[in-house]
C-alpha cells in the first residue's frame, strides 16, 4: 500500500509539474506578446505599444482662453504625445484632459518653428496642414467615434466617423449652435498668428460638449466610465511629421489601437 501510495504520489507530482510548466509557458507567451515593442499582425512581428490608460479628472466648467492658464488645469498632469516620424526637428507635444457634467476639455501644448497653415475657414481638410486632433470613442464596441481637429489659426473640424473595416463615412454637425457648439481658442508664442510665421510654439484649448457627440455618445460619463480614444498632432515644418499618444501604423483611424480614457 505504501509503495502504491508512493507511486500514485509521484505520478500526481509529475502531472502537477506538467500543468505548472504549461501555465508558466502561457504566462510567459502572454507577457512577450503584450510587452511594448512586440505585436503580431498578418503573421509578421511589428512594432507596437501596450495599451495606454489615462485618468481623466473631473472639473467644474470654466472659460476657454487658448493659453491654458485656468486654475482648473492644475487638477491634472501632462500627457506626452510622442513624435512617431523622423524629422529634422524634434518638437515636443503634450496634452491635458478634464471632464465636467457638460463635456470634455482638452489642452494641447506644441513646440513649433513655423506655422505651416493657409486654410482660413472651419470644416476644411485641416489635417493637410499643422493641426491637433482628438478622437473619442465612448462606446468601444461600436465602430464609430467623434473626431475633432483644430489649427493654430483656430479653425476647427468636428465630425462623427462611422468606420466600416477602414471605409470611412463622416457626418458634420447640423444646427451647430447653443449647447451643441464647441468652445475653442489658440495662443501663439514667440511669433505672430499668421501663415508661415516663425514661432516658438502654440497652444490649443478645446471644450467638446456631450450634446455634439450624439449619436456615438448615448450616455454621459460617470466615475468609473471607460472610453477609448487617441490624441494626435501633425506638423509640416519639414514634410509631414506625426505625433500620437497611443501608437498606430500612422493611420489615425485605427480605432482598435486606441488607448483608454478612464473617468475619475
Amino acid at each position: 500500500m505504501l509503495k502504491n501510495g508512493f507511486l500514485v504520489s509521484r505520478q500526481n507530482n509529475k502531472r502537477m509539474k506538467n500543468i505548472t510548466s504549461r501555465i508558466l509557458g502561457t504566462v510567459l507567451l502572454c507577457w512577450i506578446i503584450t510587452t511594448p515593442g512586440y505585436a503580431q499582425e498578418n503573421g509578421n512581428s511589428v512594432s507596437a505599444e501596450a495599451t495606454k490608460t489615462v485618468l481623466i479628472r473631473k472639473t467644474n466648467d470654466f472659460h476657454i482662453t487658448g493659453d491654458g492658464t485656468a486654475d482648473n488645469w492644475g487638477k491634472t498632469s501632462w500627457i506626452d504625445i510622442v513624435q512617431r516620424t523622423a524629422s529634422a526637428s524634434k518638437l515636443t507635444t503634450r496634452a491635458k484632459i478634464l471632464y465636467s457634467s457638460t463635456g470634455i476639455y482638452v489642452l494641447f501644448n506644441c513646440q513649433d518653428n513655423r506655422l505651416t497653415v493657409t486654410l482660413q475657414k472651419d470644416f476644411l481638410d485641416l489635417w493637410n496642414e499643422d493641426v491637433v486632433e482628438v478622437f473619442l470613442q465612448p462606446e468601444p464596441g461600436k465602430p464609430a467615434y467623434f473626431e475633432y481637429e483644430l489649427s493654430p489659426l483656430n479653425f476647427e473640424l468636428p465630425i462623427i466617423i462611422f468606420n466600416e473595416s477602414g471605409k470611412l463615412n463622416s457626418w458634420q454637425p447640423f444646427h451647430y449652435e447653443a449647447d451643441r457648439k464647441t468652445q475653442h481658442a489658440t495662443n501663439i508664442t514667440g511669433g505672430e498668428r499668421k501663415t508661415n510665421a516663425s514661432v516658438e510654439g502654440w497652444t490649443a484649448e478645446i471644450f467638446l460638449p456631450y450634446q455634439l457627440m450624439r449619436p456615438v455618445l448615448n450616455k454621459r460619463p460617470a466615475s468609473g466610465s471607460s472610453w477609448k480614444g487617441n490624441l494626435y498632432r501633425i506638423d509640416y515644418d519639414s514634410g509631414e511629421s506625426l505625433w500620437s499618444w497611443q501608437l498606430n501604423s500612422g493611420n489615425f483611424h485605427e480605432y482598435e489601437k486606441f488607448g483608454i480614457f478612464l473617468f475619475e
